[in-house]
């Protein structure tokens, strides 16, 4: 099976190793189908701590790290506003 990957904003990176990523999907209501936002929290690993709040990021799903915690970050797509940073090649 292979793995979910998810993009979402860094909300939080308070915690040692660890990012909180708000994952927005758009869905249609079922009746009236008006297109509302539906988001969810997920705690992802970050091993070197290099990933800061506003930073929009993919998370791949991964074997548990923790009881919460069964997320990676995989790469930085956007800097949060303000900051500088280098993209990987």
């Amino acid at each position: 099976m292979p793995k979910r990957i998810l993009t979402g904003t860094v909300v939080s990176d308070k915690t040692d190793k660890t990012v909180t990523v708000l994952v927005e999907r758009k869905v249609k209501h079922p009746l009236y189908g008006k297109i509302i936002r539906r988001s969810k929290k997920y705690h992802a690993h970050d091993e070197e701590n290099v990933f800061k709040t506003g930073e929009r990021v993919r998370i791949e799903e991964t074997a548990p790290y923790s009881k919460t915690k069964t997320w990676k970050v995989l790469d930085r797509l956007q800097a949060s506003k303000g900051t500088a940073f280098e993209a990987e090649v």
